[in-house]
């Protein structure tokens, strides 16, 4: 079935304030209902604290606790019943995770006169899918899209296979490895290969030292450093190619961007999160030099973090017309 997207919030401008909120369609918004979470899934009532508001909430600094909380979410908000991810592996904050996935939404229902197109014809290619496929996972539950998830880790792929075959999702996840860490697009995309639109949470650091460093910056300031206690690289954790590649974001959003050309007849929409702001504006001076038809910019935000996604196609509007005749009505509704 097709539907109507409600408008995006805006956010407010420079000088006013607002309490920055989730996408309208994101299943978190609001406080858990913690009860509830712990009858689908009782091991999570261990991990259960109040923190110094009142409220029931989790130690975001020990990683069993998001993990086990991220399995919680996934099997109460999208049926997930089998998740789980190696000791060490990134597992994602899943608020935001969704809200790229509704923000791409939005993007395609820009271009399909207001109406998200849903199902199987929607096909989508996650670039680091990584041990946990979350985009897939949610994308699949939210909107019917197809998937496929690549990496370059073939443990994190090991893992993405067993959550897939557990869940019995294989017709609509398939996984493929990256075998050349130098490129993204390259190797991996094939000749008959078509992908509505590909998504892409890049690595952030430049080194693993940095991505220590922050991880230090922001207990401190939490006031939970702890010296005797061993924290991960991040509150939730990642192997190095999930966290840090050389010369970080910037570097690998515009190989992103340069190798996104060679392969511009086969993918509708392009999109990649820019975690960094000052990032955003190089990115899209690249991508304009490349000669990229349409760039998109959308925002994000949760609570005090913000975000954002860029987008962009080297379809003409004529070219996409017919993209959409050919693939997006095949769908019910």
């Amino acid at each position: 079935m097709s539907s109507k997207i409600p408008n995006r919030q805006s956010h407010p401008s420079r000088g006013e304030t607002a309490k920055a909120t989730l996408h309208p369609r994101n299943r978190h918004t609001g406080r858990y209902d913690f009860p509830a979470l712990i009858a689908g899934s009782p091991e999570l009532a261990k991990f259960v604290i109040v923190n110094p508001y009142g409220n029931q909430s989790i130690d975001f600094a020990n990683p069993d606790a998001v993990r086990v909380f991220n399995r919680a979410l996934l099997k109460q908000f999208y049926g997930i019943a089998h998740w789980d991810i190696p000791p060490g592996y990134l597992c994602p904050p899943i608020p935001g995770r969704a809200d790229y996935l509704h923000g791409l939404a939005d993007l395609l229902a820009d271009e399909n006169g207001g109406v998200i197109p849903r199902g199987a014809s929607i096909h989508a290619l996650d670039i680091g899918t990584g041990a946990n496929c979350i985009y897939p996972l949610i994308g699949l539950r939210e909107y019917g899209w197809r998937f496929t998830g690549s990496d370059i880790d073939a443990v994190a792929l090991a893992s993405a296979r067993t959550i897939v075959a557990a869940n019995k999702l294989g017709k609509s996840i398939a996984l493929r490895q990256q075998s050349d860490s130098q490129h993204i697009f390259e190797h991996l995309v094939q000749g008959d290969d078509r992908f509505d639109i590909t998504l892409c949470n890049p690595p952030f650091h430049a080194s693993q030292a940095e991505a220590s460093s922050g991880s230090q910056r922001k207990w401190r300031n939490l006031g939970k450093l702890d010296p005797k206690r061993k924290l991960p690289a991040l509150n939730f954790g990642g192997q190095a190619a999930e966290l840090w590649c050389e010369g970080g974001e910037a570097a690998f959003i515009t190989r992103l961007a340069d190798e996104s050309r060679s392969v511009a007849q086969q993918i509708c929409w392009f999109s990649t999160l820019a975690s960094k702001a000052g990032n955003v504006q190089p990115l899209q001076a690249r991508l304009k030099k490349l000669g990229a038809r349409q760039i998109r910019l959308s925002e994000m935000a949760q609570g005090q973090k913000r975000s954002r996604f860029v987008a962009w196609t080297f379809l003409t509007e004529e070219q996409q017309r017919e993209w959409r005749a050919t693939r997006w009505t095949r769908q019910p509704g």
